[in-house]
């Protein structure tokens, strides 16, 4: 995959703070952002399906108690 140059401008200390984490993972930081913004760009979605799941377990019974009777032709 051809790469881009990309620049950015942050402070000292989330300079620092990136050159630490990447340091300790054994990586560069430039392989370090990389793969945080490959993660969050993946994980956005899965986390809204998985919260969105988790409020339909939550109130899968007010949804049930209101729409059931009518979904099943009822009302």
């Amino acid at each position: 995959m051809a790469k881009t140059q990309l620049n950015v401008r942050v402070d000292a200390a989330t300079a620092r703070a990136a050159r630490e984490r990447a340091l300790e993972r054994g990586m560069s930081v430039n392989r370090y952002i990389e793969e945080l913004v490959r993660q969050d760009a993946g994980e956005t979605g899965q986390s809204f399906v998985e919260a969105a799941a988790d409020f339909m377990r939550q109130y899968e019974s007010v949804f049930a108690e209101e729409f059931g009777a009518e979904r099943e032709g009822r009302r």
